[in-house]
């Protein structure tokens, strides 16, 4: 962020400055007490578990010099914001300050010293596109990424602030739970460049329908400025709801595809053992081969709207096509492959799940079974939350489909949660009736129970994939039964 002194923040918050506040730079946010450095503003949340402003003392004694909260704590300065239900006024205060902050790097000259500040939203996909797309800015200046998935009114305004004077690209993943939620966001720091990458059924039971997400993903092309002020739209084609959204803006449209007609394209697609894709990234002007790190053949359209991202912002094709390349995930969870010295693979993809990233790792997981011949292949998968009345229909299909994959194990775990246990359930009846199993789809309660089934059936070439929303945390699993298997 560049450093702004109290009275500035004040008056960019509409708060009242503390007394003495002149005096007062401030030249960091933070909302975690241990991150704290010397000449930080300690935002105080209100945490399902805990305050933050129990924490005020331990941020001063760290170099806090200033307090965004809801009552004095600390002995420090308090930017005083009225106690609101899910702490809405102290983050309205925090994107203000972080509003403040991104304009005035975006504004200063509009030259090579000025911030660009990129976007992206999708149903799935974004945290890895992001992650690309960093690498891909990366090699032409500094970049500021979100670390995770920090793309919601708490992650978003704190990754803009963590843009300074020295920034030349700022990524941002945006996220949304409502109509409205994005163009929130946008307004927060102004995108020069975005990117639609897909319309699914995440969120579905907050949504309502597929409609309404295509809608809601919709806001962050409306929020470009136009193709005579910079603006540019980069559309996935093979999405057809995604390629309706030309229409809703003013940027330049560039559309990505394995279709023909795609501006930026991928031929000649094909995948290693591990489903890491390759394919030839062709432009209007030239081609380039490509090579991803990454697993699963959807990280091919990620790919495709990293480089058009990438190309928007002048970097030339051959340094697009060697950054991605070169990328290695980046991102915890996220398909991340890793071969055991028993000759086991485990696939960790827990970071969190839906109908369309089920889908897309069952898949990788089927492929790389098919190119071990002898070695089977071993679902360990919980609920996807958040999916409303479509809930019972989505996790039976899911089951089905791993069936008609011929995965050979089904786990579903329940966890504690009744109404997502339920789903599980769901889940595992749908792979069970789907094939008539014989005790191939099994039902578990709990991460430990999983863990004892595979101890118990797992030999050399076997192949593991653990997937299933955030909630159920099940990326435990996958770090034990590495841990466990590494000691072997």
């Amino acid at each position: 962020m560049i450093p702004l002194t109290l009275p500035e923040i004040a008056a960019a918050t509409g708060l009242d400055a503390p007394d003495g506040a002149h005096s007062i730079t401030v030249t960091a946010v933070e909302f975690d007490s241990r991150k704290i450095r010397p000449g930080s503003l300690f935002v105080a949340l209100h945490g399902e578990q805990v305050d933050g402003h129990d924490f005020a003392d331990a941020a001063r004694s760290a170099g806090a010099v200033a307090l965004l909260g809801t009552r004095p704590a600390g002995g420090l300065p308090l930017l005083r914001c009225p106690d609101t239900p899910g702490d809405t006024a102290v983050l309205d205060a925090l994107a203000a300050i972080a509003h403040r902050s991104v304009t005035a790097l975006v504004d200063r000259g509009r030259g090579a010293d000025a911030l660009t500040v990129v976007g992206l939203t999708g149903s799935a996909g974004k945290t890895s596109t992001k992650d690309m797309v960093a690498a891909v800015l990366a090699t032409v200046g500094e970049t500021v990424a979100p670390p995770e998935s920090f793309n919601n009114e708490v992650g978003h305004p704190y990754t803009v602030l963590r843009a300074g004077p020295d920034t030349r690209f700022l990524v941002l993943e945006l996220s949304a739970r409502a109509k409205g939620h994005i163009a929130a966001l946008t307004r927060v720091a102004p995108l020069r460049i975005g990117a639609v990458l897909n319309v699914g059924s995440a969120h579905l039971g907050e949504f309502g329908s597929v409609e309404a997400i295509a809608e809601a993903k919709g806001e962050l092309v409306e929020a470009l400025p136009s193709a005579a002020d910079g603006g540019v739209a980069v559309l996935n084609a093979d999405d057809q709801r995604v390629a309706a959204m030309a229409a809703r803006t003013s940027a330049r449209v560039v559309t990505v595809g394995t279709g023909s007609d795609a501006d930026v394209r991928a031929v000649d697609i094909s995948a290693d053992e591990l489903t890491r894709p390759a394919f030839t990234l062709v432009t209007a002007h030239n081609s380039a081969p490509v090579r991803l790190l990454v697993a699963g053949e959807h990280q091919v359209s990620n790919a495709l709207a990293a480089a058009a991202l990438g190309l928007a912002a002048g970097v030339p094709l051959a340094d697009v096509a060697a950054a991605l390349s070169a990328a290695a995930p980046a991102s915890r969870w996220r398909m991340q492959v890793t071969a055991l010295p028993d000759g086991v693979t485990v696939i960790n993809d827990a970071y969190n799940a839906n109908p369309d990233s089920m889908r897309a790792a069952l898949r990788s997981l089927a492929a790389i079974g098919r190119g071990r011949p002898g070695a089977r292949t071993w679902a360990v998968l919980g609920p996807m939350a958040e999916l409303g009345p479509a809930t019972p229909t989505a996790h039976d299909e899911i089951g089905r489909l791993a069936v008609r994959l011929g995965i050979d194990q089904v786990i579903a775990v329940t966890g504690s949660v009744p109404e997502l246990s339920d789903a599980a359930r769901l889940l595992y009846l749908g792979a069970h009736l789907e094939g008539s199993w014989g005790g191939e789809s099994v039902l578990v309660p709990d991460i430990e129970a999983a863990l004892a089934h595979l101890r118990g059936g797992l030999r050399p070439g076997d192949v593991v994939l653990v997937k299933a929303s955030r909630s159920l945390g099940l990326e435990r699993l996958a770090l034990a039964l590495i841990d466990e298997r590494s000691k072997q």
